[in-house]
């Protein structure tokens, strides 16, 4: 399905239960209709990771497109995609933004990556990935592949 360039695409672990929290989340407080949304297993994922020399198979980290294909198109992963979201967001997120970017990279990084690995443990792991609700359908790019 095609998108407006301009609309950011999250790209998400589609099975896994914290990152289907975060897109509920996101589309729960997205009230201007701004994001769109790929599970890292589908089709369109796989090709625009490939296209940033990112390994397509490696499912513990959250993107976000920015631009996408547009010449200035931007892929910001793991605690840099998460902050940019609530930035998007606006509001009382564009605030949490904010703090979050205070603590320095290294602090960021190593806690996403201590979540990332216990992700599935902590949230659980779905068989496969759950179908959004109809209201929301427009907003998914593509259907997982398997």
């Amino acid at each position: 399905m095609p998108t407006d360039s301009a609309n950011p695409i999250i790209l998400y672990d589609g099975v896994c239960g914290l990152c289907n929290r975060l897109v509920q989340f996101v589309l729960r407080h997205d009230h201007r209709d701004w994001f769109r949304f790929a599970a890292l297993q589908s089709n369109i994922a796989r090709d625009i990771l490939r296209q940033h020399d990112c390994n397509p198979d490696d499912l513990d980290t959250f993107y976000l497109v920015l631009d996408y294909q547009q010449s200035g198109e931007r892929l910001l992963s793991r605690n840099d995609a998460a902050v940019e979201v609530l930035r998007q967001l606006g509001g009382r997120w564009k605030l949490l933004a904010a703090l979050l970017s205070l603590f320095p990279r290294r602090v960021r990084d190593w806690r996403y990556n201590l979540i990332a690995r216990n992700r599935y443990r902590i949230f659980g792991k779905y068989e496969t990935c759950p179908l959004p609700n109809p209201k929301d359908r427009h907003k998914f790019l593509d259907t997982p592949t398997g």
